[in-house]
């Protein structure tokens, strides 16, 4: 059809429910249209005729076309686009033939500032206001009479699909709207005849700029420029204000009328951004993909529409505010359709619900619609199951993560997305380097988030929805990125509540901000920011003026002496509050007291828990079978929960012992009747010894994890050995070396005395033969090493006991103390003598003990498990002597005499049936009478029977045969441990009637009677019963 284009209609059914945001009925069929082609680029635009004469000539026949009306530009100028196929349809501007309106306003260009703007000429505006109600988003058809040779095309236009309907030019002739060229009339032609007509019945009428006054009153003010747009927009008070859309920038950007006012705006669409076309150096425009077709997407369904703006915030003079069409919000729907992606920097200022505008583009993310059609979501390749789940928190990892046990059983690590916790610069960490950095109690609001997450959610079942997984990354000599593993990052809720949320929303932790096209985020990355807005309006937490809180938590575990002075304190308060921070074992943990703000280690008492795998010094240690279960059961049962503890004793190395209770429950029953713990001797004394071996017997008869491969012996067999089981006496000489404050002391046998003599000559020998190379040892604490000693000239062995850097000092002792300096204690001297050597000695240095002897040729020297050497015999009187030794002069152990050849000659013991007194000047009475009577001495030993730290022992002096221990108990300084194994009774009876005796004759600590009636802790004693 030569002249003509022919329009075909199509509609895309499966995509019809898109457009229920249709603007009326007509446009409701034009948006279905546009369903039904690929949006994939720009298309190059059809001709809407196949052939379209050039000439200036009027066509000999008029042919009938369509169109819709995309935009009117004036009262007798409108644009009539196509239908899209494979992008943006055609379009042709249509001028109405044989009428002229008014000329619309003009602003004057920017680069001609000495134009000025030309306003409106009378009755323009209505005339084009006339035209956009009636045309805009219709179809219409058209004939075009005349095209010009630039192109300019002149014609009739129909309101429908023929020419029935009503007849454009009419119209506004008739609403006085528009005056009829009369000298282009002709008069064959009816239908500018009729022109004619109608424009002489507007006049009689006085229509439109025919009325008086010269239509002055409908010329516009318009305003161009706004002097402050922050006030403007504020001044809105973010309320719908009426306007017209009178250009479509992109996507996301249009330009509107403000009415009743006349305020022309440059809007961006609050939250969202479309593709944009981008400007060229040559000064041409590139568009990015589906760039055209979004600015498409929203001219054809805001273009000249009547809607209502919500002016929201005005950042850097760019108005951002939402545009409501009566059929829907088109930010939402070019999110849907996946024309836009969301902005975070501009949805904090979005009215209309920020949830709506993700779920859009969820929606278009999921259908992998035009901008996403190459997206992949961060869960995808995860199943569902593993995207969503029910855990229970087991721990809570500083502020931002927490270990959840699945229902599967396994443990999972999961990071609470999009937030970081409180964290110190570098300058703050390193302030002070001497101290241990502790990030819980250092950093700032740290520790505080952590009780806040523990106190909500440890030990309950929670929500949680993975939003991402972060790949690891990997740390390089030109990085200063650090190392991380893999991390699942997901959001946590419980009760409805996002644990991150209310994390932020406290000011303990802050929004991580990405980068646009950065997708892996919270689900619920909008609630995070607006939590974070208002924890910064309020001043919460890291967002706060006010002093930072200060935590200071003292650290004594491991501080034997720190341990002691806290002991009565714990033992006098009964049951006190702690919280587990760590478990080492099944039944070795890290409490936080918060009334006493330290950090303790803690040992279950009445139990022997399965050793875990650990690190000594001969190699590591394996594992106690069900050693892990033992500790995985804790775990869950107490870590990070609040507990009760009972004190009642500490050992050795400053741990304290005692009974743990968690919601009634007593950990150490709990542990054995799962079979996980065995009963020890020591709960014997406690209350809890029925409770225990009732548990313990029901786990054996189970046969159930450690008592699995358990047989159990007949009756009559056990009762035969019991019978017949007696008391073994079989007494050796040793040499009592040591005694502690404890009443614990150090032998060594006598039979080995000549043996270390001639060790040591040995070992001198093969040292003289292969001298040491001077500066090849590095001194570490703990290490047996030898070293140079410049009194004899000598070498001989020691055990580092601390360890700083460059010199080693040595402390001499002789192998006989004169009478004055017998009661020393080796302990004692060692550490006064560590105090003042630290003021005397200003560089680093080590320390070592070890003892001399009267001939330099004929030294002798012995190791023992303290790291200590003790004197072996007696035989002269030196003074201590002290020694600061370079480390130069420090060398290995020839390796034939290394301690794991040799083992430590120096035995730890204490004494049996006698129990050591709690009050210190009592123990000190018992201490200091020992040590004048036994101590560099030689006595007879018998091992009674075994202990929690060491054997338990009877000595008797050499010559007279008695027994030391019964010595002191007949004496009055000590009371009786009444022990209930039968073989052992006889002994038992023999100390009671001791003690009888002692308190009879009032002696001593029996000098006040008896006082155990009372259970006066003063006298340093209890009364067991």
């Amino acid at each position: 059809m030569h002249g003509t284009v022919c329009f075909r209609y199509s509609v895309c059914s499966q995509l019809s429910s898109l457009f229920l945001l249709g603007f009326n009925r007509t446009v409701t069929l034009d948006s279905r249209l546009l369903t039904c082609f690929p949006l994939n680029g720009v298309s190059n635009f059809v001709d809407m005729a196949s052939s379209v004469s050039a000439q200036a000539n009027p066509a000999p026949v008029a042919a009938l076309q369509r169109g819709i009306v995309k935009m009117v530009l004036s009262g007798c100028a409108i644009i009539v686009r196509g239908q899209p196929r494979g992008g943006p349809p055609p379009e042709r501007q249509i001028n109405l033939s044989n009428i002229r309106t008014g000329a619309l306003a003009r602003r004057a260009p920017q680069s001609q500032p000495d134009q000025k703007d030309t306003p409106d000429e009378p009755y323009a505006f209505q005339a084009r206001e006339f035209l956009r109600k009636m045309l805009i988003g219709k179809e219409v058809c058209f004939t075009v009479e005349v095209k010009t040779a630039l192109g300019r095309e002149y014609g009739m236009v129909y309101l429908g699909r023929d020419t029935t309907g009503e007849n454009i030019a009419e119209s506004l002739v008739n609403e006085g709207l528009a005056t009829v060229r009369r000298e282009g009339i002709r008069g064959n032609n009816p239908d500018q005849a009729r022109l004619c007509d109608l424009e002489d019945q507007a006049k009689a009428s006085k229509k439109g700029m025919w009325t008086e006054g010269g239509g002055t009153n409908t010329i516009r003010d318009l305003k161009y420029i706004i002097e402050n747009p922050r006030n403007f927009v504020d001044s809105m008070h973010q309320k719908p204000v009426n306007a017209v859309i009178e250009h479509v920038r992109d996507g996301s950007v249009v330009r509107a009328l403000l009415l009743p006012d006349y305020y022309l705006v440059t809007v961006m669409l609050s939250g969202v951004k479309c593709p944009t076309f981008k400007r060229e150096a040559d000064g041409t425009e590139s568009p990015e993909p589906f760039a055209a077709e979004a600015k498409f997407f929203t001219e054809s369904r805001l273009l000249q529409r009547d809607v209502q703006i919500i002016l929201e915030s005005c950042p850097n003079q760019v108005i951002l505010g939402t545009v409501l069409h009566p059929n829907g919000n088109i930010t939402e729907l070019l999110l849907k359709e996946g024309f836009a992606r969301c902005v975070d920097w501009s949805m904090a200022v979005y009215t209309q619900g920020a949830e709506k505008l993700r779920a859009g583009e969820k929606s278009a993310k999921e259908r992998k619609v035009r901008i996403w059609k190459d997206y992949v979501a961060p869960t995808a390749n995860m199943d569902q199951k593993d995207r969503q789940f029910v855990a229970k928190v087991m721990q809570v990892v500083n502020a931002d993560a927490v270990v959840v046990k699945l229902n599967s059983g396994e443990y999972k690590t999961i990071h609470l997305s999009s937030i970081r916790p409180p964290r110190i610069e570098g300058e703050e960490k390193n302030k002070d380097k001497d101290k241990r950095f502790r990030p819980i109690y250092d950093i700032p609001y740290m520790f505080e988030a952590r009780e806040f997450m523990r106190k909500k959610i440890i030990g309950k079942k929670v929500n949680v929805t993975v939003d991402y997984i972060r790949a690891a990354t990997s740390s390089s000599e030109t990085s200063t990125i650090p190392a991380f593993a893999e991390r699942t990052c997901a959001t946590v809720t419980i009760g409805g509540i996002n644990i991150a949320e209310a994390l932020v929303s406290k000011g303990f932790a802050t929004v991580i901000r990405y980068r646009q096209d950065d997708d892996q985020r919270s689900s619920h990355y909008d609630e995070l920011l607006a939590a974070e807005a208002r924890a910064i309006k309020n001043g919460k937490g890291l967002h706060s003026k006010k002093e930072v809180p200060i935590h200071r938590v003292a650290d004594i575990s491991g501080e034997t002496q720190k341990a002691k002075q806290f002991l009565p304190f714990l033992q006098r308060a009964g049951r006190s509050e702690a919280v587990v921070e760590y478990v080492f074992s099944g039944s070795r943990l890290k409490l936080y007291m918060p009334k006493e703000t330290c950090l303790i280690t803690f040992l279950l008492a009445g139990i022997e828990c399965p050793r875990g795998s650990r690190n000594m010094p001969g190699g590591m240690q394996v594992a106690e079978p069900f050693s892990d279960e033992a500790m995985a059961f804790t775990k869950e049962l107490v870590l990070q929960r609040e507990v009760e503890v009972e004190v009642e004793s500490m050992d050795k190395a400053g741990n304290f012992i005692g009974w743990l209770h968690i919601e009634g429950v007593n950990l150490s029953v709990a542990l054995v009747e799962n079979a996980l713990s065995k009963v020890h001797f020591t709960a014997e004394r406690s209350s809890y010894y029925k409770t225990l071996v009732s548990g313990e017997e029901a786990s054996r008869l189970r046969k159930d994890k450690i008592w699995a491969n358990y047989e159990e012996k007949k009756v009559e067999e056990v009762v035969h050995v019991m019978e017949e089981k007696e008391r073994t006496a079989n007494y050796r000489a040793v040499y009592v070396t040591e005694i502690t404050d404890t009443m614990h002391f150090y032998t060594q046998d006598v039979e080995t005395g000549t043996q270390l003599e001639n060790l040591m000559e040995t070992m001198r020998a093969e040292i003289a033969a292969q001298p040491p190379v001077e500066g090849s040892y590095a001194a570490r604490r703990g290490d047996y090493c030898i070293a140079n000693f410049s009194a004899d000239g000598e070498w001989y062995v020691f055990c580092l006991s601390v360890t700083w850097c460059c010199n080693v000092s040595l402390l001499m002792c002789s192998k006989i103390l004169d009478p004055m300096l017998r009661s020393w204690n080796l302990r004692e001297v060692f550490v006064l003598w560590m105090k003042e050597a630290l003021i005397e000695v200003k560089q680093c240095f080590c320390v070592a003990l070890f003892d001399s002897v009267e001939d330099a040729s004929h030294p002798s020297s012995a190791w023992c498990n303290k790291g200590l050497l003790k004197p072996v015999s007696l035989s002269t009187s030196l003074p201590p002597q002290r020694e600061i030794v370079p480390s130069t002069r420090l060398a290995v152990i020839p390796p034939a005499f290394s301690t794991r050849t040799l083992a430590a000659q120096a035995t730890e013991y204490t004494f049996a049936y006698i129990q050591v007194p709690q009050d210190e000047d009592a123990r000190a009475d018992v201490v200091d009478s020992l040590v004048r009577d036994i101590q560099n001495t030689q006595c007879l030993l018998n091992v009674e029977h075994s202990g929690v730290t060491c054997p338990h022992v009877t000595l008797q002096f050499a010559d007279s045969k008695d027994d030391v221990g019964l010595s002191l108990v007949k004496e009055g300084m000590v009371m009786v441990d009444v022990r209930k194994e039968k073989h052992l009774q006889k002994m038992v009876t023999e100390y009671l009637n001791g003690q009888e005796s002692a308190k009879t004759a009032r002696l001593n600590i029996w000098r006040y009677g008896d006082f155990r009636d009372d259970d006066a802790d003063e006298f340093g004693y209890k009364l067991k019963k």
